[in-house]
């Protein structure tokens, strides 16, 4: 079988250990940019998918492996959770402010109902 990476000379070979983890950077950078994130410089390339490959064949994108990697991962969930928590904090501080004010406009207590008409 043909080492794919080979075929491209203007690529440094060495820099990934495995096609696994070349896949992984290059999935990961995909998804950023076609959530909205810049490229790194003009590319050839219009296909998030290309592009992104692109990118990190030629060293533009920085990845991190091992225990870096593990610690970052963590770190980052630790950012969501926190952003989760402030989140559900001002949600219910706004739903409480919404509240008194559709108060003004919508009356949702409960209405007594009338006794049905003996005949």
């Amino acid at each position: 079988m043909i080492d794919m990476l080979s075929l491209l000379p203007q690529y440094t070979p060495n820099e990934f250990d495995s096609r696994h983890r070349l896949v992984i950077v290059a999935s990961q950078r995909a998804k950023h940019l076609a959530q909205g994130a810049k490229p790194t410089g003009p590319s050839r390339f219009t296909k998030e998918t290309t592009a992104a490959l692109d990118e990190v064949l030629r060293g533009k994108i920085p990845y991190l492996t091992g225990k870096e990697a593990r610690d970052a991962m963590k770190e980052a969930k630790r950012g969501k959770e926190g952003e989760t928590e402030r989140m559900a904090m001002m949600t219910g501080e706004d739903a409480k402010e919404i509240k008194k004010e559709l108060s003004v406009y919508v009356d949702d207590t409960a209405k007594p109902q009338a006794a049905p008409a003996e005949e």
